[in-house]
This record gives C-alpha cells, structure tokens and sequence, in this order.
C-alpha cells in the first residue's frame, strides 16, 4: 500500500485524504490545532468540512515532519502560501509533489509549479479539475485531470492514486492544467456577479463561453495546450464552477453583485482563491499581451468599482466577430 501525506487541512485537504485513505494511510498536516483535534478524535473536520464522517486511516497532525516519511505527499495550501509552506515542509528529494493548489503567486506571477521548482529539486505534477470537495469526500463519481511532465510518474501517481469513483486523467500539459484552475476561479466570481445582480441564466451563458475563450487565449500565450483548456482542468472545471453555490468564488462573486462588502464576503476561515488571483492574473495578462476584459472587470469589482458601472463597461466593448 502507498502511503499518502497531506499538507493542508482545509476542505480540499480532507477531502483528498478522505478518498485516498481507501488506498493507504494518509497523515494528514493541518495548522489549526483544533482540525488535528477533530479529526484524530470524532472522525470529522468540523471546520472546513462539517457533516462528513472521515475514514480511520487518516492521522491528522500539526507537525510538518510527519509527513516527510509519506511515499506520495499532496500539497494543498492556498496558492499565494505555497512557497514559504514548502520551504518549511523540508521534504526529501526523492518524494514526488503532488501541487493541487490553483492560483498564479502574487508579484513573480509563476505558476504552482514554477513556484515549486525554484523551492525544490523533487519531481512535480499537479492535480486540477471539476471536484467540489463536499462530492470527493462523500464518495460522489468525480473526474481529474493529474498533469506531469514525467509520464512514467504520472502513471505510477494515477495507479496509486485512482480509486472506483475517483477517476484520474493523465496529461503531460502541466501549464495547461495550471491555467485552466487559475482562471476559473476569476470567471467563477465574475458568473456569481451575474447571479447576485440578477442578469439572469442568458447573460451566465454568454460569460462562460466568452470567459472559456479569454482562458484560452492567455493558457496558450503561457504555453499550455487549447486542447487541455477544453478538458477537465478547464472547460469542466469552469463550467462547475460557475454554476453552483458550492463554489467559494462564485458566492463571493454573489455578495458582490448584491452590493456586500468585501471585507465581510472574505470572512471566515475558507479560502476564495480567485480574490487573489485576478489583480495578479490581470498584470500576467498584460505582461504576456492577452486581452482579459472578463478577468480586468473582475479584479476592477474586487478593487472597489461599482458594479452596473462595471458590468456596462463590459457590454459597451466594440462589436466583433467570435
């Protein structure tokens, strides 16, 4: 049997170790002292994840090194700490990373996985696509794009990892992968805006096709494959995301079309990972000169700009062909 760590305790986290604990144990690194209580003592996480009973081969802890012993070790931190949590995480080489956070770093404007390589010489693949956390850890059929450069890797990571309900897909296009989960998560909060303004099921409709088409523009200019875009890690992804409630960036996206403050929509301990993204995604846009308006109308919202003033905007852009 493989024997899995987890860094990071949040709904993802548990989730993944809640499917993987069916193929060997799992320890389980959280922050919070009191998700390592939760889940050691009445088999839940509480927190991040109420109402889910979790499986026995899990060992939650709050000390980094307990994981570095794990065959396989899943790094499931909030993007924008993933650099200073895999410098303390001192991991030995040979172990292979599996990144599943989904966002682009502030200031470098890397990837997960650039981000990786400049802290680390270990083997890195990435794990994105359409996966409430909520539907994984209940056992729900789920579908996942697994990306790595290294083929043989993948397919050892895939037969560890894969389970009846829990289906990996290999791919080689890591920054396909990476773009796809990014993005979402900016055109999650833009289709929320939607809902929340009350523009109604047509006007979501036309976002996602017109959001698909700036993901791929900019996936491309960084690298990545249309063809990635258009699979799990994209198209699915983006397509979950903006259309459910259980969507962190999409309720976000919500309170902004209501007219909620900011501050009160990012309260709490559950993370909105594209609040973060979108101004960093906007600067990468440019820099790689990719026209986002989308994205620019989301990172403009969460700047503080009015949200019909900003909607108009969007729809007073020049007519053209698509």
């Amino acid at each position: 049997m493989t024997s899995f760590g987890i860094i990071g305790g949040g709904a993802w986290g548990t989730a993944l170790a809640a499917t993987l604990a069916g193929n060997g144990p799992v320890t389980l690194w959280a922050r919070e002292a009191e998700v390592v209580s939760a889940v050691n003592t009445s088999r839940e996480n509480s927190l991040f994840l109420p109402g889910i009973s979790l499986p026995a081969g899990i060992t939650a802890t709050t000390n980094l090194a307990d994981v570095a012993a794990c065959a396989i070790v899943l790094v499931v931190v909030p993007a924008q700490h993933l650099r200073s949590v895999l410098a303390q995480a001192a991991l030995p080489a040979a172990t292979p990373i599996l990144l599943c956070a989904k966002g682009i770093e502030a200031g470098s404007h890397q990837l997960m996985v650039e981000v990786a390589r400049d802290i680390v010489p270990n083997s890195i693949a990435i794990l994105s696509g359409p996966s409430f956390a909520a539907e994984v850890a209940r056992g729900l059929p789920c579908a996942i794009t697994l990306a790595c450069a290294d083929a043989a890797l993948g397919e050892r990571l895939v037969a560890a990892m894969a389970r009846p309900t829990f289906r990996l897909y290999q791919s080689d296009d890591v920054v396909g992968a990476e773009i796809g989960g990014a993005v979402k998560n900016v055109l999650a909060i833009a289709c929320g805006v939607v809902e929340g303004a009350g523009l109604g099921l047509n006007a979501r409709a036309a976002l996602i096709a017109r959001g698909f088409a700036e993901m791929t523009r900019f996936g491309v200019a960084r690298g990545g494959r249309a063809e990635t875009l258009a699979g799990l890690s994209g198209l699915g992804d983006l397509v979950l995301t903006c259309s459910s409630d259980n969507s962190r960036n999409f309720r976000l996206g919500v309170g902004l079309g209501q007219g909620r403050p900011l501050a009160d929509l990012l309260a709490g301990p559950a993370v909105a990972e594209g609040a973060a993204t979108a101004p960093v995604l906007l600067e990468a846009a440019r820099a790689a000169h990719v026209d986002m308006p989308i994205c620019a109308a989301v990172a403009a919202l969460l700047a503080g700009a009015p949200v019909r003033e900003t909607i108009s905007a969007l729809l007073a852009r020049p007519l053209k062909a698509e």
